[in-house]
């Protein structure tokens, strides 16, 4: 690759299939992740989903999948066009900077002046036009030397989401709505968020990423020299027989850190970071109440269910039901309840508390209790 094909033609996305999404156990499960359920009623696992949002963009054969072991089958299952040198396994979780690290070292040691693109497996996006759109931006910011996010213009002050503070317009060839960042905000109280959103100078955070590999790589060494150098050294033995006996003395020793405190944060503070804004509809689907939203379409009157054979009878109810165990659910004068019924544990909680369930999971590990994890 010589890089000077048109930025979109360089352009490969990597898609970080790992986390288990604790907020929604117990229908959530190590073994049946978030990203592999149908979340939104469309028969299409979040992860497929996310596949056929990024084939306009990069094509199929140029889309890269980093899961654990565990997941391969499943995610194969549902997405039978992936390549199988697109497939990244991972030996035992290390947060995004590995994944997405490893993704992209191995595509740069293939195709140096590759730019890549990191898209969560398990978000729900609408407006897909729009989506596409603000990605190709990001692309062209890629391509000029930059380290480009897609943040979300908020709808509502919500606290579930991080925050992106913006600065001043900085456009650039190929991406006209390009803004600077001033710092990545953690998930605020509600009364910052509503100042952020009165303020019109901060987006949600939508964890997407987009750069030159080589770019991505030489930021998270600034500050993670001794991951980076881990990550080439298995992305040298990658394509080679000496993969496995590689991967097997280095994997173990990286560290685990989240990509926006390797790359993004430190970026953003050396002026190299430059976010897109996105007007299209974004859900990290990261808790019950989200699901309920999705499903109702913002009105707190309706009550959403879920289950292929879901049995629920509902009298002023509202809220969310999901059912996977046959059982008859019934539910009388109550509002905002989230209902999580499996053949093997019963979640009950409302909306405003849905964040809270990691707490139960939390509590479960401690306990010993893996057999319901």
């Amino acid at each position: 690759m010589t890089g000077t094909e048109a930025p979109l033609d360089r352009f490969y996305s990597v898609i970080p299939a790992g986390g288990i999404g604790s907020r929604l156990w117990p229908l959530s499960r190590a073994d049946a992740p978030k990203f592999l359920h149908d979340l939104t009623g469309s028969g299409k696992s979040l992860v497929r989903s996310t596949w056929e949002r990024l084939v306009p963009l990069s094509g199929p054969d140029r889309i890269m999948v980093v899961m654990g072991r565990a997941h391969r089958a499943a995610v194969e299952a549902v997405i039978p066009e992936l390549a199988d040198h697109n497939v990244v396994l991972e030996s035992e979780p290390k947060d995004s900077s590995a994944a997405i690290g490893l993704a992209a070292a191995i595509l740069e040691h293939r195709e140096p002046g590759v730019i890549v693109g990191s898209f969560a497996a398990d978000h729900v996006i609408g407006q897909e036009r729009r989506f596409r759109r603000a990605v190709a931006e990001a692309v062209a910011a890629a391509d000029a030397g930059y380290i480009a996010t897609v943040g979300i213009t908020p709808t509502e002050p919500a606290i579930g989401f991080g925050y992106i503070s913006c600065t001043e317009p900085m456009p650039l060839d190929g991406a006209p709505s390009a803004l600077g960042v001033g710092a990545f905000v953690e998930k605020p109280d509600l009364e910052t968020a509503e100042r952020y959103v009165r303020g019109g100078d901060h987006l949600w955070n939508a964890g997407m990423f987009i750069s030159r590999a080589d770019v991505l790589l030489e930021q998270m060494a600034k500050s993670k020299p001794e991951l980076v150098a881990g990550l080439r050294e298995l992305a040298e033995a990658w394509d080679s027989p000496r993969r496995g006996a590689v991967v097997d003395a280095v994997w173990p020793r990286l560290e685990k850190i989240a990509i926006d405190y390797s790359v993004a944060e430190p970026a953003a503070a050396e002026g190299k970071l430059t976010v897109i804004p996105g007007d299209f509809d974004w859900d990290d689907v990261g808790d019950f109440a989200s699901i309920a939203k999705l499903h109702s379409g913002g009105r707190k009157s309706d009550l959403a269910i879920l289950g292929e054979n879901a049995r629920v009878l509902a009298d002023a109810s509202s809220g969310v039901v999901v059912s996977q165990s046959g059982r008859l659910i019934s539910l009388i004068g109550v509002q905002d309840i989230v209902v999580v019924d499996t053949p093997d544990a019963l979640l009950v909680t409302t909306s405003a508390n849905a964040q809270r369930v990691k707490a139960v999971v939390d509590a479960l590990k401690i306990s010993g209790r893996s057999d319901v994890l």
